[in-house]
């Protein structure tokens, strides 16, 4: 036989040998489980497995006792459930899916009152215009036909003939050096503050004081005006102010829950024939979206319009 071929079969065998003797040392190293330490006894490698068995028993347990518990469901309550029992009561009157008419709701609103007192009947109309363009910011007043129901205090900031004539038409105070008083004060004994025009720039430096709370005289709302009894009177018996919101949105008491139906179908159509009226001319399509009549505290009746 040739010498090559001696080596090479010798070689073969040598890499046999050497791989078995590997493969001897591996198992006999998972046998005894050797660390870095070196070889562990068979009581060690005992306890390690009995410990394992144990610490999966203890899992096995808890998924067990984990599956037999029963999840907790958290029931949210609607809006409606959440209201006064009151409130649900007088909601049953009402069909929320219906747009009602003007003279149905005139005569179904007194009866939707979930309070005892002689709430204020409010129509709230949404208009398809953008308060931020100067020309869409829908503002007036109106006079209401069966009045607001409601005891207003006017105070006319005026001298001469207009604090006359403002005394004679009723009003509950008048003069210049009192309301300023009361302005220094930060207190407001009024509802309503008509001025004459002559009088009005005294005004300007209370702006930011008279302005939130909605009592800045206004030639557009007519409570800066040369007819100041006149302005009286009508404050008295029943006009009201109504300015669009940010959102588009008109908000505007209509009487009392203690008015007749008749008297409130008056009150509601006057106000809508003055919305109407107050149609900026750039607005295209529908101009009343949607409007709803509801009491101080009770449900709303959407109106068909």
């Amino acid at each position: 036989m040739p010498r090559a071929k001696k080596v090479e079969d010798v070689t073969a065998q040598t890499g046999t040998i050497a791989k078995e003797k590997l493969s001897e040392t591996k198992a006999t190293s998972k046998l005894t489980e050797t660390s870095k330490a070196g070889k562990r006894s068979a009581k060690a490698i005992a306890a390690a497995h009995a410990k394992q068995e144990k610490e999966a028993r203890k899992i096995d347990k808890a998924k067990a006792e984990t599956s037999s518990i029963k999840p907790v469901i958290i029931r949210t309550k609607s809006r409606l459930e959440r209201r006064s029992k009151s409130y649900r009561k007088k909601f049953a009157l009402i069909d929320s899916n219906k747009r009602y008419a003007l003279k149905d709701a005139a005569a179904l609103i007194g009866q939707t009152n979930p309070v005892k007192f002689d709430s204020t009947i409010e129509l709230s109309v949404h208009l398809a215009v953008d308060p931020k363009q100067a020309d869409q910011n829908v503002r007036d007043s109106v006079l209401l036909p069966a009045g607001s129901g409601k005891q207003v205090r006017v105070a006319v900031f005026a001298n001469g003939e207009d604090a006359s004539a403002a005394e004679k038409a009723g009003a509950e105070l008048v003069g210049q050096a009192e309301i300023i008083k009361e302005l220094e004060a930060g207190s407001f004994s009024f509802d309503v503050l008509i001025a004459s025009p002559s009088e009005m720039p005294k005004l300007g430096k209370y702006a930011r004081l008279l302005g939130p709370r909605g009592l800045m005289p206004n030639p557009k709302s007519g409570t800066v005006t040369t007819d100041i009894g006149r302005a009286v009177r009508e404050s008295k018996s029943g006009k009201v102010e109504y300015r669009v919101d940010s959102g588009g949105n008109l908000h505007i008491p209509v009487g009392k829950t203690s008015f007749t139906p008749e008297s409130i179908l008056q009150n509601v159509e006057a106000t809508l024939s003055s919305i109407q009226s107050n149609r900026p001319a750039t607005v295209k399509g529908a101009y009343m979206l949607s409007a709803s009549l509801s009491t101080s505290m009770g449900p709303a009746l959407k109106l068909s319009i």
